[in-house]
């Protein structure tokens, strides 16, 4: 493609990265064919080729964002399948970051727009306010159809039933290995804190367990993704050198040999601190960081280990009607390994390049993997979209849910939490992460989603809004 930037312009290490990035792209259109909202929609600007083309238009002329562009480019779900499908290697998520960054700056958004992206913003990223959140949108829940916005809706009813406790293992503190080959930290996340902490505690017992010394640091938290996804840049880079700082304190210390994530969101944004601070004086630790974080399943490919001396789960009994289970916590009812309908997490497949590892895994610990169709395509969740674009994330939910659905599994597992709420709020079959499962299979405890079949119905599922 074709850019006429200034050198002014190009000045601008921003202006820069995106003009290598639009220079790359061939106008091949082949990542029409993956794009869940160009799918929906079937709008040439609601695909990633139409979008660069309204990006490349407003940096390239220096205007102030319009609301055409800032309709299309909000609507992306930032999923990256486009990476994964584009033969030139386009690099859509730093542009698109780019084009979010400039729009904060230069657009003035509808007053409701400005209140709800800001109470996100404020909210979300600290498990604490985010608990409290919660239990104000709970008790304002049976109220939530006499919201005049539809995204008002969707914030209500997206509040659990119950919220879970708050685990003391999310506090800062080291756990350590009966035979410890390595030393990690785990990052404990900000909304898995107070959506789901078994993911974390099982996390942990896994790790031990396998061999890996656990520390949770001091001054770690949010990733920062959910508001950089919303071009809030000294926010999201805010929470972004606070991690920097912790990690670099253990590593420097007592040493790391990765940071562990198992929300594959925040991996992808750990992942690219590198470059977000390319500019930065946190450069050098900022790119330390990146190479030692590492999706948790990659960790587990090394520490796994591979003679399959597992207590692998049976599947449980069926009644027949659409292949339900009717006791998900029966172990022993003969009648082969439990089948897992693994859902791939856009963050962690496109984001991560991260494909065969959660599958292999659980293969290892005995489980049969099922794979459903356009497992390539998002499920609506992606941070706060099923929040912001409540009608195209509920379409692909109920796409990715019939999908699943029709492999018949006995659970279905991802490596994101914001996927599994998503999923689960319309799925009948329970829904768990990776590595509860992998947990459970190597001594732990059954995952509660799966000793509890109404526990997860009860704790996420909304009304029909967000089913």
């Amino acid at each position: 493609m074709q850019t006429t930037f200034t050198e002014a312009q190009l000045a601008d290490p921003a202006i820069q990265r995106s003009n290598e990035i639009l220079r790359s792209c061939v106008h091949c259109g082949f990542c029409t064919a993956t794009c869940p909202t160009y799918q929906v929609l079937g709008d040439e600007l609601d695909s990633p080729r139409g979008r660069i083309y309204l990006i490349k238009d407003m940096l390239e002329s220096g205007r102030d964002a319009d609301e055409k562009t800032v309709k299309h480019v909000d609507r992306c779900l930032s999923c990256l399948a486009c990476m994964t499908t584009c033969p030139s290697g386009v690099h859509y998520m730093h542009l698109v970051d780019h084009a979010r960054e400039h729009i904060e700056k230069t657009y003035k958004r509808p007053l409701m727009d400005r209140i709800l992206r800001w109470t996100l913003a404020q909210i979300l990223p600290y498990p604490g306010r985010f608990r409290l959140a919660l239990l104000g949108a709970k008790i304002g829940r049976p109220f939530a159809r006499l919201m005049p916005d539809v995204r008002l809706r969707a914030m209500l009813e997206m509040a659990p039933k119950t919220i879970p406790p708050v685990s003391l293992n999310d506090d800062p503190q080291t756990f350590p290995a009966a035979e410890k080959k390595m030393r990690v930290a785990l990052m404990t996340g900000c909304a898995q804190k107070a959506l789901n902490t078994d993911i974390n505690d099982a996390t942990i017992r896994l790790l031990t367990r396998l061999g890996a010394e656990v520390v949770v640091a001091e001054g770690a938290g949010c990733c920062g993704a959910l508001t950089h996804h919303m071009g809030k840049t000294k926010e999201s880079h805010g929470f972004a050198a606070a991690n920097i700082e912790a990690w670099m304190r253990e590593s420097e210390g007592a040493g790391l040999d990765a940071i562990v994530i198992n929300t594959s969101g925040c991996g992808t944004t750990v992942k690219d601190y590198g470059h977000m601070f390319r500019n930065d004086p946190l450069a050098e630790k900022a790119s330390k960081v990146s190479a030692l974080a590492k999706d948790v399943s990659e960790v587990l490919l090394d520490l796994m280990p591979k003679d399959g001396a597992f207590k692998t789960p049976s599947r449980p009994a069926r009644d027949g009607v659409g292949g339900i289970p009717t006791d998900r916590a029966s172990d022993n009812v003969g009648q082969g390994p439990m089948h897992v309908a693994y859902h791939a997490a856009c963050s962690l497949q496109h984001g991560q390049q991260i494909k065969a590892a959660p599958k292999a895994l659980l293969k290892r610990a005995g489980f049969t993997v099922l794979e459903p169709r356009d497992a390539h395509l998002c499920c609506g969740s992606a941070g706060t979209y099923n929040l912001m674009q409540p009608e195209i994330s509920q379409e692909l939910k109920r796409r990715k849910v019939a999908t699943l659905e029709e492999r018949q599994p006995d659970v279905i597992a991802a490596g994101n939490i914001g996927c599994m709420m998503q999923i689960g709020s319309a799925s009948s079959v329970p829904i768990v992460h990776t590595v509860e499962l992998l947990d459970w299979a190597t001594g732990g405890p059954v995952p509660p989603a799966i000793s509890d079949p109404d526990a997860f119905e009860r704790e996420n599922a909304g009304p029909p809004l967000l089913r």
